[in-house]
């Protein structure tokens, strides 16, 4: 996958889980917290801002911050086993 595509997916996937957080805060059926969070950890390896709101959150949140963790270690090993040769 070249550089550009793959940053544009990022982007896009990132945004979409901070939309879906955003509806989930209005919406009682979508938790709203949880893919807000997921949206702040994907964007923020490409926005500063997204980095800094992220650890506002896991210092106001801290079992917030140990379920990401977890789930971050989690989706790397995943995405190591999808594509070995990858140096994300």
């Amino acid at each position: 996958m070249n550089r550009v595509r793959k940053k544009w997916l990022i982007l896009l996937s990132g945004w979409a889980f901070v939309v879906l957080g955003m509806l989930g805060f209005a919406l009682p059926v979508l938790p709203g917290l949880l893919f807000l969070a997921i949206g702040l950890v994907i964007l923020s390896g490409e926005y500063i801002w997204a980095r800094s709101l992220l650890s506002k959150l896991t210092a106001r949140f801290p079992r917030l911050a140990t379920h990401l963790s977890h789930a971050l270690h989690k989706a790397q090993a995943w995405t190591a086993r999808l594509h070995p040769d990858s140096q994300s």
